[in-house]
């Protein structure tokens, strides 16, 4: 799967179950289901589900939070701004699927 392809299937009623953790919530995410989007990253223990769980709490507005989880992933996204880091988030993990 590829960016377009993730952003059409948008139009979905749910992610495609061959998505990883991560690349779902993202997915959810895009939906505006933040809560979904948390509960699938919210006890994943990878470093992209970390960073995932940094984004979504930056987007919360927790920066201590989001910090916390920064730092644990070792992610330096959060210099961008949110929709950036949604993109470059989404491309990286779709990437990783890919060559994995």
């Amino acid at each position: 799967m590829n960016f377009k392809q993730f952003t059409e299937s948008l139009t979905d009623e749910s992610p495609n179950n061959n998505l990883p953790a991560p690349l779902a919530a993202l997915w959810w995410d895009a939906k505006g289901d933040w809560a979904q989007a948390h509960a699938l990253v919210d006890e994943l223990e990878t470093q992209n589900g970390m960073a995932v769980h940094a984004y979504l709490h930056r987007k919360e507005g927790e920066s201590w939070n989001a910090d916390y989880w920064y730092q644990r992933c070792g992610s330096h996204f959060r210099q961008t701004t949110l929709e950036a880091e949604w993109k470059a988030l989404t491309e990286a993990l779709l990437a990783e699927m890919k060559s994995g």
